[in-house]
């Protein structure tokens, strides 16, 4: 292996010698110079892993060879080494761009410690998380093997979440374990959740019954409207927790985080189901049975999501008795996007503000159909990185720093979450079943029984029922269902995408924050 080398520029380098005597016995091989124009000279002949400049030299000051050495090497890491301890100085040493930033008289343990983090810092980081992690295996193992809450699951899915975003932060041998160790968590939630589902809707407030879509605004949005002040609720279409984690540092930077939860999606786990459920503040078999003009099956024409403004103008009054001043907006669209940015501030006289923002549900249809989005989003990582890299350039975290000063509460969550499938399972129905390739509904349905959790009565699931015999169908794990006609070509298009609607706890366990002003 390669010595590091290290440019060292000082006026005083004479000085230095025990320093850079101590760094060589350790392995490093030291330039040294003694003024700016000669630093400049060495580092365009030479390729640097780290340079240490002195702030205070003749001729060239040791921010003005900085300057120069970010000119042709930008990425080198300059650690900027001073007498002087002004504020000023040192501001303008960081906007500089340095790496780190020393006082004089520096001893050789505080060099050693600077390169250690500057050199070192990935390989010891993958190394104390592989570690880490390593310890937590067997804890995370066996909490999956208790007779687990719904509480439980959703602490167990957030710790792996948390290790998931641990482990991509550099290389290591770990990711194939934790994959597995994940998988495993998938089969034994959908079990859980095979076993329990039936009772949550029947029992919703019972004490082993989660929040669920249809009784999350009355549980954990309605009693903010008490309060003297503004709700912005913002939902974020098909935003997975982990997608939600990657997102998150940048709205803390606005607001003050007071909450930070979860609640379950209800079956299927797709938009018409769940979203229209949320604002309604039903069941799917309620709202056709008691609101039907705002309801459409799969197999109708049209929109299905096309009444969530008036679902939820119908929800408040029949909980509030006076009338809740509220605005509704749905971005699909830049121009949209754009409305609300212009907008979003003009409405802080409402009691409650609602924005749906539907971009990543619209990625991960996109990505299944565009080669191009395939290769920026190929794994689990990159579509993580292609979620956070849209929100931070969005119009909607632009129309949040609108409101970041302004004495509000804001709701952050989503209806549903989204899963990578990968394994392909024989479905048949006839020509009315519906087209979702995680979840079923119809009549005379034939499946692989392992892949799936059958809903043989939807009247008891208060789900809609299009005939006498329908059934309802939802793919476990990461199960994807597809007719026996074109079976592989179908198997092949849709095989690593990402789907939701099905049983998983990338779909069901989904993000609920809320923030005030900071």
């Amino acid at each position: 292996m390669s010595k590091i080398q290290i440019l060292w520029a000082d006026d005083e380098i004479e000085l230095l010698k025990p320093q850079i005597i101590f760094l060589e016995s350790k392995g490093y091989a030291v330039t040294a110079v003694n003024n700016g124009q000669d630093a400049i000279d060495a580092n365009k002949n030479n390729a640097f892993d780290v340079v240490f400049l002195d702030e205070s030299m003749p001729g060239l000051s040791g921010l003005e060879t900085l300057y120069k050495i970010k000119e042709t090497h930008p990425s080198t890491p300059v650690v900027m080494i001073t007498k002087n301890e002004e504020e000023n100085l040192m501001e303008d040493a960081i906007g500089s761009k340095i790496s780190d930033y020393l006082i004089k008289p520096v001893k050789p343990q505080q060099i050693l410690l600077s390169l250690k983090k500057l050199i070192d810092n990935d390989r010891l980081v993958s190394e104390k998380i592989t570690s880490n992690y390593q310890q937590e295996f067997q804890k995370i193992f066996m909490s999956m093997q208790d007779d687990n809450n719904f509480e439980a699951w959703s602490d167990l899915y957030k710790k792996l979440i948390y290790w998931e975003l641990e482990l991509q932060q550099s290389e290591n041998t770990m990711g194939d374990v934790f994959s597995m160790q994940k998988s495993e968590a998938n089969t034994n939630f959908c079990k859980y959740v095979a076993k329990n589902y039936m009772k949550w809707i029947e029992s919703p407030e019972a004490p082993d019954s989660p929040v669920l879509s249809y009784n999350l605004l009355a549980k954990r949005v309605f009693p903010l409207l008490k309060q003297d002040k503004p709700t912005y609720l913002i939902v974020i279409d098909n935003l997975r927790l982990d997608q939600w984690k990657t997102i998150q540092p940048l709205v803390q930077r606005l607001f003050k985080q007071v909450e930070d939860d979860t609640f379950y999606s209800i079956l299927p786990t797709a938009t018409q189901y769940s979203r229209n459920s949320i604002f309604a503040g039903m069941m799917p078999g309620d709202i056709e049975k008691n609101l039907p003009h705002f309801w459409r099956n799969d197999d109708d024409e049209g929109g299905k999501n096309m009444f969530e403004e008036q679902l939820l103008d119908n929800h408040l009054k029949r909980v509030f008795k006076d009338d809740i001043k509220m605005h509704y907006h749905k971005v699909t669209n830049y121009r949209l996007g754009e409305e609300l940015v212009n907008n979003i501030d003009n409405w802080k006289n409402n009691k409650l503000n609602v924005i749906v923002y539907n971009f990543v549900d619209m990625l991960s249809h996109a990505r299944t159909e565009m080669e191009v989005l395939k290769e920026l989003a190929n794994d689990e990582r990159a579509y993580r990185s292609l979620t956070l890299s849209w929100f931070e350039h969005s119009p909607l975290y632009e129309a949040m720093k609108k409101i970041a000063g302004l004495d509000i509460n804001v709701v952050i969550t989503t209806d549903h979450g989204t899963i990578r499938v990968q394994s392909p399972s024989k479905c048949v129905g006839d020509r009315q079943t519906s087209t979702n390739i995680r979840y079923k509904t119809g009549r005379n349905l034939a499946f692989e029984e392992r892949d799936v959790f059958v809903i043989k009565d939807p009247v008891k699931a208060k789900l809609p029922k299009s005939n006498l015999t329908s059934t309802y169908i939802f793919a476990k794990e990461n199960n994807y269902l597809v007719y026996q006609n074109n079976y592989n070509q179908f198997a092949n298009y849709y095989k690593d995408s990402f789907q939701h609607g099905g049983v998983s706890l990338e779909e069901i366990i989904i993000p609920f924050a809320t923030f005030v002003k900071k």
